[in-house]
């Protein structure tokens, strides 16, 4: 369906005209205390998935409230579904999430994290404030306030829209897979957008990959006990010194990881994606210097934005054994433990991942040592092809937005709900959001930018339009 730049027009004269009252429904979605994490704010959950199946179904949506019979106490999604028109050759499944994290330390807020208002921001921007307003209600209210312009105009979007709105994202997401696994027909799609992502500095952005994740923690028992070090000093193992060795041994001299069989599946980036990247104008000193850091350490070579967009990973979270408290303890201790994690890309198989990682451990575990793995779900990662016909038609409708070409850049980071619609519904995502770095998203003082909410609205009537 090829929409006129005429009705395009329409439907954002409609967005700005609404855009007082659509402020005024995210506020009423901020001010419900969803907070996933805790038992006592189930209720609030979901009242929350109410208040958005109401507000989808007065909007001509064919909504319902789903949990996951399989988890117990479960916190319920939202599915809404305009109806099937003929004219719709496409049709896009839109995710968000509705929870949000605890508010905590509730001293550090400038004002109630409840009580959503606009502020000035130090640097002279009018920002909204609080819980939710940009992770994810925020964003997910802009694609419902550009589907509510559509629908003032031309009594719909101009392609099939479906909206799966998790309730349970900041709390795991246990939920989610067995919802899209007894739903399938009625999230069937033809691509996903999801929302839960950011802006480029003052540029729009598409994410077009993100990375999986697999880890978990391994522990190194010796002795039967704490030992004296000057009684047992040197005659029995330590159990530290085990596991640094171990821990060592995961990375060679140039940076890269030393398991084998660790790159299988890894692709090179393509020469015209490093270019682009380059382009971007963000060099390693750039990157890195906010954190106090000069020079990536990574794979020798390549460069820092390379190294979280496009590289595996192996690195150790956590590290603990023996006395580390205040003072001196000369011990040897019984064990020692690390948390492991690692980032994968391309088609790198986080089974496999972390079974080259167990038989690394193991062959390092000299006699009278055991060692005893546990290990924390993973997911592979998932991409898109950045040159795709929809990446391409998204990025322009941006770039028509905000005046400034859109940048194209991968995901460090994981969306597990990115990789569950992808495993089981078979949809590659776009990944389209208006955050920014600055928005201390799961921190005090949450923000999100206003102008990021109405162009993020007249950006979600653009790319609707595009991808029709």
């Amino acid at each position: 369906m090829t929409v006129a730049q005429s009705q395009i027009d329409e439907a954002l004269a409609a967005a700005d005209a609404q855009l007082d009252a659509g402020l005024e429904r995210l506020f009423a979605l901020m001010r419900i205390p969803s907070i996933s994490t805790d038992p006592a704010h189930h209720p609030d959950c979901v009242r929350a998935a109410e208040y958005l199946r109401d507000d989808l179904a007065g909007l001509g949506f064919e909504t319902e409230i789903v949990a996951a019979d399989s988890v117990p106490n479960s916190v319920p999604s939202v599915i809404a579904r305009d109806a099937d028109r003929p004219e719709f050759s496409r049709r896009a499944l839109f995710y968000g999430h509705y929870d949000v994290q605890p508010v905590d330390p509730l001293e550090l807020w400038r004002h109630p994290p409840f009580e959503p208002q606009i502020l000035t921001s130090e640097t002279g921007e009018k920002v909204i404030h609080g819980r939710g307003a940009s992770d994810d209600k925020g964003q997910v209210m802009t694609f419902i306030e550009a589907v509510r312009a559509w629908k003032s105009v031309g009594g719909g979007a101009p392609l099939g829209v479906t909206l799966l709105l998790e309730g349970e994202e900041e709390a795991g997401g246990e939920s989610l897979g067995p919802i899209m696994d007894a739903r399938r027909e009625l999230l069937t799609a033809d691509l996903a957008l999801v929302c839960d992502t950011g802006m480029w500095g003052a540029r729009p952005a598409i994410t077009a990959s993100l990375r999986g994740l697999v880890g978990g923690a391994i522990t190194i028992r010796a002795a039967s006990r704490d030992l004296h070090s000057g009684g047992y000093g040197a005659a029995a193992r330590n159990p530290i010194h085990v596991l640094a060795q171990i821990l060592a041994d995961l990375r060679d001299a140039q940076g890269a990881v030393a398991l084998p069989g660790f790159y299988d599946g890894v692709a090179e980036t393509p020469p015209e994606i490093r270019a682009a990247w380059d382009a971007l104008g963000v060099d390693d000193a750039a990157f890195l210097g906010p954190v106090g850091l000069s020079e990536p350490a990574g794979e020798t070579g390549r460069s820092a934005l390379e190294q979280i967009w496009a590289r595996p990973t192996a690195e150790v979270n956590g590290i603990s054994g023996g006395y580390a408290g205040p003072g001196f303890k000369t011990v040897i201790p019984a064990e020692a433990q690390a948390k492991v994690s690692f980032r994968l890309v391309g088609d790198q198989n986080p089974e496999a991942v972390w079974s080259a990682f167990q038989a690394h451990v193991r062959a390092r575990t000299p006699a009278d040592c055991v060692v005893e793995f546990e290990t924390a779900p993973g997911a592979p990662a998932v991409s898109s092809p950045y040159d795709s016909v929809d990446i391409r038609r998204a990025s322009a409708a941006l770039e028509a937005e905000w005046g400034a070409p859109t940048a194209v850049i991968g995901g460090g980071g994981s969306i597990p709900a990115v990789g569950e619609m992808k495993e089981r519904l078979g949809l590659s995502a776009l990944m389209i959001g208006f955050a920014h770095d600055s928005d201390q998203i799961h921190s005090p003082n949450e923000k999100y930018d206003l102008e990021s909410f109405r162009k993020g609205v007249r950006s979600w009537v653009r790319v609707l339009a595009a991808l029709a």
